[in-house]
Order: structure tokens, then sequence, then C-alpha cells
């Protein structure tokens, strides 16, 4: 198992998942954990993450210096490189020039990390800060046209270092990279399995709830979908699956759902709850304080159901991704938005809270689902935020906007299952925006709203791509949006990829 020590970075968990991968388990804890934790745990490497920190700081984190006299191999990423060396001996110097960006990498010396690569690669840099000095016993293995030490190793103390960022899907050479470290350094077993990890969780269900009943939040999607019935195998009869219907659901939803739920042998509580989400959302235009007011409405009809059937869990379709944005993961992460079920969770909710998914990514939550025998049809939803049209409303939510957003949605939603075009991508969906354009219909001035449509492609949705949908499908669908949404003038296409924007508007 490799240990992976958070030091912050936005990219850290691709560093689990490039691991994971390679078939080898690989998780997340805190950069101060304790060399004797992770000796328990019986890891056969360690990797250090970047972080938004500079190392030069008096304050800035380190790891416990015994995790290098555990004996497996050690791998510093960017600033887990110069917390490194500066533990060593080495010098940290503020950069004249910031690399940020491609840049091409001219290996110099080899070891084992850089085995089968060639001499140049392109690779992603993201760092201010610079090894000017490196610690002694340290051999330089290459360099960039603006970082002299861009990698270097000690192979008698097995410590190999990397400014830049192998994780990344921009660095060519990275998952080799990151491969050679896994399993030529570090000798580690291939036991990362989906059939292992639904056998894990559903003893550490049954460990964790015990005799208690189990509240499921259920929307439909794969998450809580896949969370569901593993407890179902976990718990049997002790799990309540609850589908609550805020009245921010897609067309045809609520009724979607409930039929898959019965092909899964799931008896599901619905809860129409429409008037008081739509109440306690009037007035609020801040995304933050949306997805807070929603985390909270939930976790009150939730409280509520408990009362009445006894549970003292609730279980929730949290994945990897979701803690990430959440700035939840680690000590040192930044938050990017406060997910409705992670940051917008109320501090006086009764229940106790499992997560069986949180260390998963979608398309590893998807191949557990197989295990368990979820049809593909059911896999193979795009995913739909639990604040529903909320987040994709900018502005305030009222009931006109939901209608307006819903229409215009399905009908993109429509044509893509219609084009063959909806398994392709990996998130479709329409943003109704906060401004009016002029247009003009049949001959008179018009003044209404705007549509932005959006799609993407990912493998995990920690980055993603526009999707480049055909001009001639772009133009069917908004004909139809503002023909048969009248209050819809204009439509646009987002073009815009996962970092810098996120998936979602808000």
């Amino acid at each position: 198992m490799i240990a992976v020590l958070d030091f912050g970075s936005q990219y850290k968990q691709l560093i689990v998942r490039r691991v994971r991968e390679l078939g080898v388990s690989c998780l997340l804890y805190p950069y101060s954990i304790e060399p004797g934790e992770l000796r328990k745990l019986r890891v056969s490497g360690i990797i250090l993450t970047g972080s938004p920190r500079s190392v030069t700081d008096d304050d800035s984190p380190l790891p416990h210096p015994g995790i290098l006299s555990l004996g497996v191999p050690v791998l510093g990423i960017c600033y887990g490189m110069q917390a490194l060396s500066r533990m060593l001996g080495g010098k940290i110097v503020r950069s004249a020039k910031r690399e940020y960006g491609f840049s091409e990498l001219e290996l110099i010396k080899r070891c084992e990390l850089f085995y089968g690569i060639g001499k140049h690669s392109k690779v992603w840099m993201s760092h201010e800060d610079n090894v000017s000095v490196l610690p002694e016993g340290f051999i330089r293995a290459a360099r960039t046209k603006d970082c002299v030490n861009a990698a270097a190793f000690n192979e008698e103390k097995r410590i190999f270092l990397l400014q830049f960022h192998p994780e990344v899907t921009h660095t060519g050479c990275g998952r080799k990279v990151i491969g050679n470290f896994v399993l030529r350094v570090c000798g580690s077993k291939k036991d990362w399995r989906s059939k292992g990890f639904v056998e894990n969780s559903i003893a550490l269900l049954r460990n964790e709830i015990g005799g208690e009943k189990v509240i499921c939040g259920l929307s439909g999607g794969v998450d809580s979908t896949v969370t569901a019935v593993l407890l179902k195998k976990a718990v049997g009869d002790s799990v309540v699956p609850v589908f609550v219907d805020h009245g921010l659901l897609r067309e045809g939803e609520k009724e979607e759902v409930l039929k898959n739920m019965k092909r899964l042998g799931l008896g599901v509580t619905s809860v129409d709850a429409r008037e008081r989400f739509l109440s306690n959302l009037k007035g609020i235009v801040d995304p933050e304080k949306k997805r807070k007011v929603i985390g909270r409405e939930f976790i009150r009809v939730f409280d509520e159901i408990a009362g009445t059937v006894g549970a003292a869990f609730l279980a929730q379709g949290t994945l990897y991704p979701d803690v990430v944005e959440s700035g939840r993961v680690g000590t040192s992460s930044s938050a990017i938005k406060s997910h409705h079920n992670v940051g917008g969770l109320p501090d006086d909710m009764k229940l106790m809270v499992t997560e069986p998914l949180r260390l998963l990514f979608k398309d590893e939550v998807r191949k557990a689902g197989k295990v368990l025998g979820i049809p593909d049809s059911i896999l193979s939803r795009h995913p739909f935020p639990g604040p529903g049209l909320a987040v994709r409303i900018i502005g305030e939510v009222d009931p006109a906007s939901v209608e307006i957003l819903r229409k215009a949605d399905s009908i993109f939603c429509e044509e893509l299952r219609m084009a063959k075009l909806s398994g392709k991508i990996w998130q479709a969906f329409a943003v109704l925006l906060p401004v009016r354009t002029v247009g003009v219909v049949g001959d008179e001035r018009s003044y209404e709203r705007v549509i932005a449509l959006r799609a993407v492609t990912s493998r995990d949705g920690m980055t993603a791509d526009w999707a480049r949908l055909p001009h001639r499908f772009l133009a069917r669908v908004s004909n139809r949006i503002v023909n048969e949404v009248k209050e819809i003038g204009r439509v646009v296409y987002d073009i815009s990829s996962k970092p810098p924007s996120t998936i979602e508007w808000e």
C-alpha cells in the first residue's frame, strides 16, 4: 500500500488515482501522520504532495522526520521535493522566474524512476520556489529551461525528488514515472480491486452500524444508488432509503428514480418537500449559502424520518472529489466550494454520518456498482448535483426559474439521447443566467433570458474538458429551446475546461 501525505495540493487525489490505476492500494493521510501509524499500515512507499504554501515560510508544514527512517522509498512532488530538501539540508529559494504550465524536461542522469523514458519529455510545472542546492548525497537527474534541479535522487536512501507534477495528464511521462516508483522502486503488490473494496466495505458497515437503523439519502444517481445497495447487502432491512423531492429535480426525475429503485428491490420512502426547500431559498443569491440551506433542509428531513423509524445513522454517497473541493481532506486543502453533503451539513444534526464511498472516484464507484449487480442503465447516468437545479440557476431560485430551466435542460438531454451522444459525455446540462438580451420574435422586439449549455468529457470528475459537440447538433438544440421555451431568447455554449473552471457553474 502507498501512503500519500497531504500538503494541500489540488492534484493530490490524482496521485491516489494514478497509483490505483496500477492496481495498488493507495490512501491519503495528513502530512503530520506519525511514523508509527505508517508502520502499522505496512506501507510499501510514501509520496509527498504539492501545496499552495511556500516551504520558505517559517511556519511551512513539514512531515515527521521519522518517515525517512521507515525503510521504504519516498517520493517528493513539487512542494514535497522542497520539503524533503529542506529537511535534509538543501537550499530552497524564491525563483526569479515562476514556472506554470508546460516545460520541457531534459534527463541528465538516469535512475529507476526514469526507466523507459526518453531524454526529453513535456512536463507540467506549477511552482514559484526552487531547490537551488540539493541535499548532500543527492544527484541531479533532470532540468528544464527555468529549473536547474527539476528532478533528483539518492539511491542509497531511496529518496526521489520531482519538481514537476507526474500525476496530471499534461505530463506525458507522468504515468510511467509513477508506475516506476510504485512497482519497480517500491515493489508494491497489486491488491486494489473493486470486488475487494465491496467485500471490505460490507464488513466495515456491519461493524460500524451494528444493530442500528440507517437512513440512506437516495437521489437515484450512481453514488447514492451504489451506497444504498451496499448498505442493503451489509445490514439488510436496517437501511431505510429516503428520496427527497426538493422541487429542484429534472423533468421526470422522481418517476425514473422510483422505478429504478423498485427494480433493485429497494423499498424507498418518498418525501414531498418542494414547498419547504423553495421557500427557504427565497431571496438567496450566493451559491455557498444556497448549498448550506439545501444541506440543512436535507438533514432536517432526514432527522424527521429518523425520529419515526428510530434510525441513528445517515448514509451518504459522498465521493473523493466532493471532499477535495470542500477542503475536507487532510489539513491544508483550499476549499473550492462546499458540497451540500460535505461542507453544507449543519452543526446541530442528530444523526451520525457514514460515507462508504468517500475514498472513491466516480468511475471506481461504477465498477463497485457492477460488482453489486446494478444495471448499466443506472450506472451510466450523468452526475446530477444534490442541490439539483438550484446550482444551475445563477441568482435567486424561484418556481418560475426552475420551470424555465427544467424545460430547457430536458430538451438538451433529449437531443443528446436522440443523437446517441449522451454515452460519450461525462455530464451535460443547461444553466439559467441572470441576464436578459434583446431579440426579435415575430418582427417585434423581445427581451428574454439566456440559457448556457454545458457538456464535458472526463474520467473521474477531478479534471474535465468541454465536449466538442457538432455544430449542427448545437444549432438544433438552440432552435428548439428558443422556440419551445418562450422565456428564453438566447442560447450560448460553455467552452471552459476544469481547471480553471469547475464543471457546475455554482
